[in-house]
């Protein structure tokens, strides 16, 4: 289950959260409490793991105490975070301390300016520092890059993070929703000719990296591996295994339909103890059981989800 904790960011990226966009009032969005509430009923169900996204998950105050308390809840095996990292320098023990199991960091160019013109801010320095910092870690880091068209320069600096540091570095299909609808996708069918092309000796990866839907290469002389999560051309509906939690409380089961139960109106709905967590556990298996069998962005006209990434938990 991914938890989105807040729809807030730091960054103002042209697909995602561009400037101008407006994020919802505070009493809207769940409190920890609530999102700790929800993810104890999940474990009850069989949620094994949960992410925590946002928005950008560390602006979100008491984040790194949310992880412990979610840690600690019987069930859960594993709580991981997906940030962009400009403040992963800053929270990186706190993070640690809390028992947090993997870091993705996202970031689409290691250029200054790319990195300008795609976030609004000059901060791949210090996203940089944070990928070294937290790839000395303990803790798996994956560095995750959405496949822009960005020439096959940046795809040899993206790729060439995974033989700099033990990371693995995964190139994530640009999905037609919200903002995202905007902007070309790349056909990860020729991403893949690309980087054959450039590392003629890459091989598929048959270890296990994770409960996701990533393909994995590996490449002799790096420390970490290539991924591709190929939503689009490589469509995976029929192993998903994911969940989402939006910051303001909807559960939603795929990103392409805008279904979903309003868990916040029955945490919020009067109901307490036992009868409140009877509904809310009613209310995730039934959403888990309609789940929809696949998506549909190859056919756009069927796509119901109109909110940008950052209202759903990208």
């Amino acid at each position: 289950m991914r938890i989105s904790i807040t729809d807030r960011c730091n960054l103002r990226c042209k697909y995602c959260m561009p400037d101008g966009i407006r994020c919802v009032p505070a009493g809207q969005v769940l409190s920890l409490e609530e999102i700790c509430q929800v993810a104890a009923c999940g474990a009850e169900l069989g949620i094994r793991h949960i992410r925590i996204t946002g928005g950008e998950p560390l602006v979100r105050a008491n984040c790194c105490h949310l992880i412990k308390e979610l840690k600690q809840l019987p069930g859960i095996e594993k709580v991981t975070i997906t940030t962009n990292g400009m403040l992963l320098g800053e929270y990186l023990e706190p993070l640690l301390a809390a028992g947090i199991d993997g870091i993705n960091i996202s970031l689409d160019s290691r250029d200054r300016e790319l990195f300008r013109q795609i976030t609004g801010t000059d901060g791949a320095d210090q996203v940089m520092e944070s990928i070294r910092q937290a790839a000395a870690s303990p803790v798996p880091v994956k560095v995750n890059a959405v496949s822009l068209d960005l020439g096959e320069e940046n795809l040899g600096q993206m790729t060439e993070l995974a033989k700099l540091y033990p990371v693995d570095v995964r190139f994530i299909e640009m999905m037609p929703i919200g903002y995202g609808k905007h902007f070309p996708v790349i056909d990860h069918r020729r991403l893949l000719e690309q980087l054959g092309a450039m590392y003629p000796d890459m091989k598929e990866d048959q270890r296990i990296h994770g409960s996701g839907p990533a393909v994995y290469y590996r490449i002799p002389g790096f420390q970490g591996s290539i991924g591709l999560i190929s939503a689009i051309h490589g469509k995976f509906c029929d192993k998903c295994n994911r969940i989402r939690l939006t910051s303001q409380g909807q559960l939603k089961t795929c990103l392409c339909y805008e279904d979903g139960e309003d868990l916040r109106a029955i945490l919020r709905g009067g109901l307490e103890g036992e009868a409140q967590k009877r509904k809310l556990g009613q209310a995730m298996e039934q959403a888990v059981i309609q789940k929809a069998r696949a998506h549909c962005f190859d056919t756009p006209d069927g796509i119901t989800e109109q909110r940008s990434m950052s209202m759903i938990g990208g």
